[in-house]
């Protein structure tokens, strides 16, 4: 059985939880505390501490880089879900770059906004002690106080996502394809909160969102 450790709201966690889901396959979560990275250390023989990793029987797999989606494209060939298309490799890198850059940039600050109802008390010092390092100190609560125009930032920044499914179901056609599981593990990430619904103007892409929501592999 296919083991995911994670953070539940990380927007890259996300991804391949939904895609573990939608390939019908079985496998077990295992929740890594914010602060506590060793069982990552362990697992990757002292390569690597970030989530998610996934662990299938004796074989880790963790990503080689920022860009590399190596747990993506595991699930993909273990599961045959055919999500990485040869012609369309140039186009879906693109748009996962834009996507885990332009928009998971915005969307993970509203999330933390709320941080105190989904992080465990006793993780939280960990927590705000990592923002404060990566982004700067009090960045929790500069963020809190830029939270309209943010959300109004994000809203332009996911114009160009509702337009490409014009005349579509998904993305780049009528199949889903990774990059639809990426953003909908970034968006995944600005919703996990619960204080936040999706842009109303963005009609076409609240109806992708609902679709990838309830999707299943074909046969499962």
């Amino acid at each position: 059985m296919i083991e995911l450790f994670q953070f539940p709201w990380s927007p890259y966690c996300i991804v391949q939880r939904r895609l573990l889901e939608y390939s019908g396959a079985r496998f077990k979560i295992v929740n890594i505390p914010p602060g506590d990275r060793s069982m990552i250390w362990k697992l990757t023989r002292q390569r690597y501490y970030a989530v998610p990793i996934i662990r299938d029987g004796r074989t880790v797999v963790f990503e080689t880089d920022e860009d590399s989606q190596v747990i993506a494209k595991y699930i993909d060939g273990k599961c045959g879900l055919g999500i990485f298309p040869p012609s369309l490799s140039g186009v879906q890198k693109i748009l996962w770059r834009f996507f885990e850059s332009e928009i998971e940039s915005v969307g993970f600050k509203l999330n933390d906004i709320y941080y105190r109802e989904f992080v465990p008390q006793n993780e939280r010092l960990s927590f705000i002690r990592h923002k404060d390092r990566k982004f700067g100190h009090g960045c929790i609560e500069l963020w809190t106080k830029e939270q309209a125009a943010l959300l109004q930032d994000l809203e332009q920044r996911l114009q160009p996502c509702d337009q490409m499914l014009i005349g579509k179901p998904f993305l780049l056609g009528e199949k889903p394809l990774f990059v639809d599981f990426d953003l909908y593990g970034v968006l995944g990430n600005f919703l996990y909160s619960g204080h936040y619904e999706m842009p109303a103007a963005h009609t076409r892409l609240l109806e992708w969102r609902q679709r990838m929501h309830k999707l299943v592999k074909p046969g499962v």
